[in-house]
């Protein structure tokens, strides 16, 4: 199962401090939306979001379907064929997308330890 490009997604309380931070660290910004409260920082193929006030807390994220630039992959697992793979598993998801559905959607389970996992399709 590949679940596609890996990212860390911070909730923080101010944008543009987070970045200043990130950016000592050697991170540019990729892509997001400031104005919308939201940043996509790389640094190699590290990804990070930081996300100001939208999450409670940080949340590991996979993106099916794109590889650590954001491309298209040709062949990708669907998200709605790794969310059978894991309830086939025994897993919980929190957040399912509709089995019916195509193109864009998302799913969420929770770690042994709290942690929220987004497994999110945007193509």
């Amino acid at each position: 199962m590949h679940l596609g490009a890996f990212s860390i997604s911070l909730a923080v309380q101010d944008l543009q401090a987070s970045r200043a931070f990130y950016q000592k660290l050697g991170f540019s910004d990729m892509g997001g939306s400031p104005e919308h409260g939201y940043l996509i920082m790389k640094s190699g193929d590290t990804l990070i979001g930081l996300f100001e006030k939208m999450f409670e807390k940080n949340i590991i994220t996979f993106n099916p379907g794109w590889d650590q630039d954001a491309k298209e992959l040709d062949e990708f697992d669907d998200v709605r064929t790794i969310q059978q793979r894991l309830k086939d598993a025994g897993l919980t998801l929190v957040e399912e997308a509709d089995p019916a559905s195509e193109g864009p959607a998302h799913i969420t389970l929770i770690d042994p330890d709290g942690n929220p996992i987004l497994i999110d399709q945007h193509r």
